[in-house]
């Protein structure tokens, strides 16, 4: 069994869309975007959300948190050895802290946490990466605190790197609950007037549906700590365009779209805890990322550049999102719309 040394490019179809007007560290831009997807639709719908943007005075953007997370799995005598080792971990923390630092001159301990199952101990460290999305980073700084804390605490035993407690490339609770990435939120107000003539609907409507679509229909899904209607569509498109880890699509699929009426205007946000993208490491070298990432501003050297670049998802995704579900309050426009773009792309 081999690998061949042959380059294969695998192409996918890129349009840039925009340009979206985005309100980042409160300074309002005008961004284009690249979306790379094989579901031509997409484009479209994501110009129709910009558009409205635009006449909404721009989507407001906040990154509150940002780490990358891994998780060792410990092995001790009994859950009671287990428990006090939890102890000990908290009482070191500064050492812990310190060794995260040598592992990387990028690298910063964020957090740590545990949690015991029996006489098994999984341990949950969250690091700071600068630009990168820092899987490596994390990992690495794992496999020395795991080091650390085996020699220094008598009968405790290495199980593995990585316990699904992180929890990487799977949906889960704890990282919809204590965010794995970049934590964003995108907001927006809307005028009826710009619902109805830019969106085809209004804003009741579009609350209405987002209440019993992605809240109900969601609670009877049993989604994990998400209730949206496609944010795994442009966070995917963004992630294959920008040289990402595209398995990262699964954490970044989840979140919470909410739409309120305020006055007559329509409210309409996301939330998304875990967007996982870096402006560094691999992936982000190739000719097409430097070239998109350069499009979008959100260059290596600058050390905010991957906070920007998840904060552009995020408003991306608020356009597509929103347009979509101004399509869904309209019986049939979503499938015609389907049926008319692909039809003509074909061709």
């Amino acid at each position: 069994m081999y690998f061949s040394d042959a380059r294969i490019a695998t192409n996918i179809p890129t349009k840039v869309v925009g340009p979206i007007d985005i309100i980042y560290r409160e300074k309002r831009e005008k961004i284009h975007v690249p979306l790379a997807t094989f579901e031509t639709p997409l484009w479209y719908s994501t110009k129709r959300g910009a558009l409205a943007a635009q006449k909404s005075g721009g989507i407001n953007t906040v990154v509150t948190d940002d780490f990358m997370t891994r998780s060792i799995i410990l092995e001790a005598a009994n859950a009671e050895s287990a428990i006090k080792c939890q102890e000990w971990i908290k009482s070191h923390r500064n050492l812990i802290a310190e060794i995260v630092s040598l592992s990387s001159r990028f690298a910063k301990l964020k957090g740590v946490s545990s949690e015991n199952v029996g006489r098994l101990l999984y341990v949950r460290i969250c690091v700071e990466s600068g630009n990168a999305s820092g899987h490596n980073m994390a990992t690495k700084a794992a496999d020395e605190i795991a080091d650390f804390i085996t020699k220094n605490y008598n009968g405790l035993k290495y199980v593995s790197i990585s316990g699904n407690y992180c929890t990487d490339k799977k949906v889960s609770a704890v990282n919809g609950i204590l965010g794995r990435g970049k934590r964003v939120t995108a907001d927006i107000t809307i005028s009826a007037d710009v619902c109805q003539a830019i969106l085809k609907s209004t804003p009741s409507r579009i609350c209405e549906l987002n209440y019993k679509k992605n809240l109900i229909g969601s609670v009877l899904a049993g989604s994990i700590r998400s209730a949206n209607a496609h944010y795994a569509n442009v966070a995917l498109a963004m992630y294959l365009a920008t040289g990402q880890d595209a398995a990262n699509i699964v954490e970044a699929s989840q979140g919470i779209t909410v739409a309120d009426i305020v006055g007559e205007n329509l409210y309409f946000s996301v939330t998304m805890p875990n967007i996982i993208v870096g402006t560094i490491g691999n992936g982000k070298h190739l000719d097409f990322a430097c070239e998109n990432l350069a499009m979008m501003r959100c260059l290596p050297e600058d050390p905010d550049s991957s906070k920007r670049l998840a904060a552009i998802i995020a408003a991306t995704v608020l356009c597509s999102e929103l347009s979509l579900m101004a399509a869904q309050t309209n019986r049939g426009e979503l499938m015609h719309s389907h049926v008319a773009l692909e039809r003509n792309s074909k061709r």
